[in-house]
């Protein structure tokens, strides 16, 4: 049984790294985005884009899977799917507030303190988490303060402007309703299938997004063609697998250690945007990522040593 709960952990913290690395480089999608797109218009294209692409493998496994199941298990799935739209649904509210705060913000500040900011839900968690009477070993708050520094190494550059913007607070609002939907997920994912709940999660952000849109953006069809590669990416893999690989990452992985390992993001946004579009990093960046990854070790290695 220990051995069990061991590879349990590691398949969540495996799962929960590629989910980082798919949003780091969407990051830089999402960059290249808001330079054509506005915020409402990017996020409801690429929202509703990750829902759809779910729907074809959901309706195939649920097809091939009924040929195997009896009356009143059928009966059952019917109950568990409607529990999962509502569920998914709650989510989607947080996670279309999140999302559309963060593209926003990208009208008034930098890519870096987004990023920086946005991270802050790796404090937020485990606070509230004290509200929710759970007990956070001091490892993990160590951890926690390592990995804030790191990001402060990856984000910040030496002549960066310290001072506080709308983009500022808005991502700083931001990273509190994420906050809320990765405490939501470890509530809901145990109970659901982890892609129907996706699926409701993205379609009902894209609907929040969609009216937005409507009211308050004006649509232009040439910048949507220009950032078609960016909604691409940012559609199917950052939201419709990557947001998928998180409800199933955190079934196997508390929502602490979880917030930990996907504010991993900024360090690989850092490492694709060197990638793609040749940024070299710096030396104070380098710190950081091995700062960050340091933490990650730490606090998996404590938590395979208590199983």
């Amino acid at each position: 049984m220990e051995s069990q709960n061991s590879k349990t952990q590691l398949k969540g913290v495996l799962i929960l790294l590629l989910t980082a690395i798919i949003w780091g480089a969407s990051f830089v999608s999402q960059s290249v985005g808001a330079e054509t797109v506005e915020p409402f218009t990017f996020m409801a294209i690429r929202t509703l884009m990750g829902a759809t692409v779910l729907v074809p493998f959901i309706l195939l496994r649920d097809r091939i899977s009924a040929k195997k199941m009896t009356e009143a298990q059928l009966e059952e799935r019917k109950k568990t799917d409607k529990k999962t739209i509502v569920y998914g649904a709650i989510i989607g509210v947080f996670l279309a507030i999140a999302t559309n705060l963060q593209q926003y913000a990208f009208n008034y500040s930098t890519a870096g303190k987004i990023a920086f900011i946005t991270a802050m839900y790796m404090f937020f968690v485990p606070i509230a988490g004290l509200f929710m009477k759970k007990r956070i070993p001091l490892l993990t708050w160590l951890c926690i303060a390592m990995g804030f520094v790191g990001l402060y190494c990856l984000c910040f550059k030496g002549g960066d402007d310290f001072s506080v913007n709308m983009g500022d607070v808005l991502t700083l609002i931001c990273a509190v309703f994420f906050t809320c939907q990765i405490l939501l997920i470890e509530k809901f994912s145990p109970e659901c299938d982890g892609i129907k709940l996706s699926c409701a999660e993205f379609y009902t952000a894209g609907l929040i997004s969609l009216v937005l849109m409507l009211i308050f953006d004006t649509p232009q069809w040439a910048g949507i063609k220009h950032a078609g590669l960016a909604l691409l990416y940012s559609g199917i893999m950052s939201c419709g697998i990557a947001y998928t690989l998180q409800v199933v990452g955190q079934k196997y992985c508390e929502a602490t250690i979880a917030s930990l390992l996907m504010c991993m993001e900024s360090v690989f946004a850092a490492l694709s945007a060197a990638i793609l579009i040749q940024e070299r990093l710096t030396g104070r960046e380098i710190l950081g990522c091995v700062i960050m990854f340091t933490a990650i070790v730490v606090s998996q290695l404590a938590g395979l040593k208590k199983h």
